[in-house]
């Protein structure tokens, strides 16, 4: 077998590969893209002028990752923050098992 030719092809073969796999190393993860969703969503609610000092909930779930909640809260954590109302739904009634907190000026404190 021409062992030029069986070079080409391994050389071609890699080539075809390569955007595939940088494509899946660029991808992020779903956790990374809930903290931007929230870091984002936080920004836009103190631009708007929401008052983010009782720490709400920001998104009840997070567009198009519907496994994940956006919170507002303190660190350290205040009672506010405990209260129900001030707390996603999805995340307390078990419809969404992921949760990222931000402090009222849009630091990310926590993803879980």
């Amino acid at each position: 077998m021409n062992w030029k030719f069986v070079a080409i092809i391994v050389i071609f073969v890699i080539l075809l590969a390569l955007p595939v796999i940088f494509h899946f190393q660029s991808r992020k993860t779903e956790k990374e893209r809930a903290i931007e969703v929230c870091i984002k969503a936080c920004r836009e609610a103190v631009i708007s002028g929401r008052d983010l000092s009782v720490g709400p909930c920001l998104l009840d779930p997070v567009p198009d990752l519907r496994d994940w909640v956006c919170d507002v809260a303190h660190w350290p954590r205040q009672d506010v923050d405990n209260l129900p109302e001030n707390q996603c739904s999805s995340f307390r009634e078990r419809k969404a098992r992921h949760f990222v907190e931000v402090d009222p000026s849009c630091k990310f404190i926590r993803a879980y």
